[in-house]
């Protein structure tokens, strides 16, 4: 069932999507070569555990068959899309980092993400968040009241496919509350016009990623949560926790 949020619930979940916003902030300011993704993993409990708040990340499970997850964030480098588990791994100059980070603060949820270069950024690295990032405004800007979810999912794609990207829509934005999973779901392709209609007071995340090398495949490691494109490219993963409202879009995961 969806639910939609009142104003108080919407500051309420501003608070939550204010720690996650915090704890993007920690990890990206942390990330440098030489460094570990548990380590940044690290920094983000810290982060949490400072604001009073829990990670809905670790230890979920969406299937019985699946393993726990043993991060409070997922951390991604390069060709991993989604779902990178923080380990010993180490960041090497030019990488490209994808931090999708989550908080339950007083029961409500924020999520939220970022890509980013570690250390020296390539051309080509630029060119996909950059198109990644426009994506997601071009989402934002189409949650508003009378629209529908394909037309939110239509403006990332048109983005996305503009810039040659692969899209997959096995994986994308959804419904946020009082879980980090609600409906609805909200692919990041689809046809305007078409879906659940936004009313004030619905909160989503919309979460386009994309892959550098146009196909729209991809593998998930033996790890059972490690998602990586099926080309090896690169790929590029931005968040954000909106609320539709009267005035418009509410970005709840901006930073303070």
């Amino acid at each position: 069932m969806i639910e939609l949020r009142t104003p108080g619930e919407l500051d309420a979940m501003r608070a939550a999507g204010a720690v996650v916003a915090d704890v993007l902030a920690a990890v990206r300011a942390a990330a440098a070569p030489g460094v570990r993704l548990s380590q940044l993993d690290g920094v983000a409990r810290d982060v949490l555990a400072a604001a009073g708040a829990t990670s809905p990340f670790l230890g979920y499970a969406p299937l019985p068959t699946t393993p726990p997850f043993p991060g409070v964030v997922c951390l991604s480098v390069n060709d991993v899309a989604l779902h990178g588990i923080p380990t010993p791994q180490v960041l090497e100059d030019g990488d490209l980092l994808s931090v999708d980070a989550g908080a339950t603060l007083d029961g409500w949820v924020g999520d939220s993400a970022t890509t980013f270069a570690v250390g020296t950024p390539s051309p080509e690295d630029l060119r996909l968040v950059d198109t990644t990032q426009r994506a997601l405004e071009a989402g934002i800007a189409a949650a508003v009241v009378g629209n529908r979810v394909g037309d939110v999912s239509a403006a990332i794609a048109a983005v996305g496919r503009a810039g040659g990207c692969g899209i997959n829509t096995d994986q994308g934005g959804h419904g946020v509350g009082r879980s980090m999973h609600e409906p609805p779901s909200v692919p990041n392709e689809g046809r305007a016009g078409r879906g659940v209609p936004l009313r004030a007071g619905l909160v989503i995340a919309i979460e386009p990623w994309f892959l550098a090398g146009g196909s729209d495949d991809y593998r998930v490691d033996a790890d059972g949560w490690t998602l990586r494109s099926a080309d090896g490219s690169r790929a590029a993963h931005v968040e954000h926790t909106v609320a539709v409202t009267e005035d418009g879009p509410r970005v709840l995961t901006a930073p303070r």
